[in-house]
């Protein structure tokens, strides 16, 4: 009954965003504002109408009823019920219900603004953000059915949306449960940052679209969609590191990020993402740029649609993918479609896109960030490259050869320094034109500060001239930064009498995107600290030790003591745990317990690490075998990861400074911000 009603309510929801696509369009064309307003109000009716789809499923999940196939396959009567609700996303067709909901939640938000100023734009948007929702509620109604219910025939169990002849429903007396890999909090939370950001970036993707239609050209659409972008950013980036953390904690890998293809499908729309943010300023100021703006916010809409195609096709080999599905090609037709007719409305709109200004000097701001945005689009080749590869290779030759982290790193690895390099520059530089002369008085004392830094580096820590050259970049890009926070802080302290930490708190809270900007920047390069530890110095080696038997690495010794085996019951998990004593240079440290959970339901194994974490290093310990039927012993993988909790630390910094730049400014006071830095510009000129 529950299971009928959800569906049903589903198909009404794809009828009505049907409705919704038509009634813009018509209204748009006939000029008939009723209509237009009622496309508007069918939006808004989605959201509570997949609210009650997404309740009933729910309600399905943490009942157990099993004779839905979704419910049986990702949960199970041992599970505790957070677990049952938050494996609404750990499938396939429960995915895709939840980004259509996050869809028609962020679809009514932006339409319940003030539409005054920009009535054009909203049949467009309309159409944009409800042929996105249609399809990935179609992907549910037609492909994907997460009501489909288990029927018992004569040729023997199957699944049907609909109930075949002569069959009764047929419910297991348990589900399979959710793979535990999907059971850490890390992996709860994931998801929905992952979906929150991809689904963010459809609406600055829908304004541009609706510019583009109406021939409104202008900036307007970029600066309606900027706090959209924003949050879309942070939402993608902090998914990316909560499953980076996730991978950490879980996989074995004994690291953060394996460039595993699915992690490169959330990647690739984050680099384009970052392009945009940063060259959208670049039209905001200068009038430049239009097309590639356009071209930029295009991909990375076409790129969100591209990560989730790969995530659900099953055309891919990853821990993150999904079963083998049918809907892969309607991704794929989908994909080509928007990007298709994107493209020819671009072409459409060539000429009234022309920048208003050129650009006249090299190291310009605005050139410099032309500059960061290229070298993004050159990690966005080897990302998609790397990731399409094996399709090409298994199409051409019929064997899939895969694309490993090497590859990745050697391509990669020169382009992120030559973007730090960047970050350290472009905050020094002006709009409109910039000299060697100007750039080399702002620059010199942070370059000094890096070159001391790395020097004691040098005599203290590593002779590692790739780490060394990191660690420099690292140190000039907080110093610039630094630097100008001060210089604003103290021009702000002399005229307007404040004290130095007054004033760098008034000074955030007058331009909070150029500053929360600055502490991203700094954030960036603590994370920078923690991946470049990680990648140069990580040390790792294996044993199998008997009891009372000690393995060293580098200054650590671990000595094996013991290990127990028990059964929880009401979890339906095996517990495998190993105990090690911990010492440094012979002090002793404490105690490590890695294990290995294996759970009856899935018939699965999780192993998690035993970890030591201090600013300097991760000691990181995983059991990896145990026969307690022979003396052999048990066998464990230990590494030691230099330096990662840096990249933790600057996660959380990350989030402070872009919860800054995306906090709400009010006009009067950017007005009088940029009065009062048209008199530090003259006070620096002075000097």
């Amino acid at each position: 009954m529950i299971a009928n009603f959800g569906y049903g309510v589903l198909v009404i929801t794809f009828l009505v965003t049907l409705y919704s696509v038509f009634a813009a369009i018509y209204g748009d064309r006939r000029q008939i504002p009723a209509m237009v307003e009622s496309a508007r109000r069918a939006m808004l009716l989605t959201w509570p109408l997949l609210t009650l789809t997404a309740g009933a499923l729910i309600y399905l999940l943490i009942n157990d009823h099993y004779e839905v196939q979704f419910v049986y396959e990702v949960t199970s009567r041992s599970m505790p019920t957070y677990l049952k609700i938050t494996a609404w996303w750990g499938g396939q067709a429960g995915s895709l219900l939840f980004w259509s909901w996050l869809m028609s939640a962020f679809a009514s938000l932006v339409t319940l603004r003030k539409w005054d100023r920009d009535r054009e734009f909203l049949p467009w948007v309309i159409v944009v953000a409800c042929v996105t929702m249609a399809f990935f509620i179609g992907m549910n109604v037609f492909f994907e059915n997460p009501f489909a219910q288990f029927y018992q025939t004569f040729d023997g169990v199957k699944s049907y949306n609909l109930k075949p002849a002569n069959s009764i429903l047929f419910t297991p007396e348990n589900g399979q449960g959710l793979n535990p890999l999907l059971r850490h909090p890390g992996m709860i939370i994931h998801p929905p940052m992952l979906y929150l950001g991809f689904v963010s970036f459809v609406i600055p993707y829908a304004f541009a679209i609706a510019a583009l239609i109406t021939g409104r050209t202008d900036d307007r659409w970029i600066r309606l969609t900027r706090r959209w972008t924003l949050w879309a950013w942070l939402f993608l980036s902090f998914g990316l590191v909560l499953g980076g953390r996730w991978a950490y904690d879980v996989l074995g890998w004994g690291g953060y990020w394996g460039w595993d293809p699915v992690e490169i499908a959330a990647f690739m729309p984050w680099l384009t993402g970052t392009a945009f943010l940063h060259s959208v300023m670049i039209q905001e100021k200068r009038g430049m740029l239009k097309q590639w703006n356009m071209i930029l916010i295009i991909l990375t809409y076409d790129l969100v649609i591209f990560g989730t195609f790969l995530t659900r096709s099953g055309v891919l080999s990853s821990v993150h993918a999904f079963a083998q599905s049918a809907i892969g090609p309607l991704f794929f037709a989908f994909i080509g479609f928007t990007l298709i007719s994107s493209i020819a409305l671009i072409i459409y709109r060539w000429g009234s896109l022309k920048s208003e200004t050129e650009m006249t000097s090299l190291l310009s701001r605005e050139a410099l960030f032309l500059l960061n945005n290229l070298l993004f689009m050159s990690i966005l080749v080897v990302c998609f490259w790397g990731v399409i590869f094996p399709l090409i290779s298994e199409l051409f030759s019929g064997q899939k050869v895969t694309v490993g982290p090497p590859f990745y790193e050697r391509a990669t690895s020169p382009l992120f320094a030559t973007l730090m390099m960047l970050m350290g520059i472009a905050p020094l530089s002006a709009w409109g034109r910039s000299t060697v002369k100007t750039l080399g008085r702002a620059i010199w004392k942070p370059i000094v500060g890096a070159v001391v830094v790395t020097a004691v580096l040098f005599a203290t820590y590593t002779q590692k001239i790739g780490a060394l050259i990191g660690f420099f970049l690292v140190a000039l890009v907080i110093f610039v930064t630094i630097y100008e926070y001060w210089r604003g802080a103290y021009a702000r302290q002399r005229s307007q009498g404040e004290n130095i930490f007054t004033a760098f708190w008034n000074l955030t809270g007058r331009d909070r995107r150029r500053y929360g900007g600055y502490i991203i920047h700094i954030s960036m390069m603590l994370m920078a600290i923690g991946i470049i530890g990680i990648e140069t110095f990580q040390v790792e080696t294996q044993g199998t030790l008997g009891q009372g038997e000690t393995i060293s690495l580098r200054n650590y010794e671990l000595t094996y003591r013991e290990i127990a085996q028990w059964d929880d019951l009401p979890s339906g998990v095996n517990y495998r745990r190993a105990v090690l004593d911990v010492y440094e240079d012979g002090e002793y440290l404490g105690q490590l317990a890695p294990r290995i959970d294996y759970y009856y339901d899935s018939q699965q194994n999780m192993t998690i690490p035993g970890q030591r974490s201090t600013m300097r290093d991760d000691l990181y310990v995983l059991l990896v075998d145990w026969e307690p039927a022979t003396a052999a012993g048990a066998t464990f993988k230990i590494y030691v990861n230099p330096l990662v909790n840096w990249l933790w630390l600057g996660s959380l910094l990350f989030l402070a400074g872009i919860i800054i730049a995306a906090w709400p400014e009010k006009e009067r006071e950017r007005a009088a911000f940029k009065a009062e830095a048209r008199v530090q510009q003259q006070t620096s000129a002075a000097d």
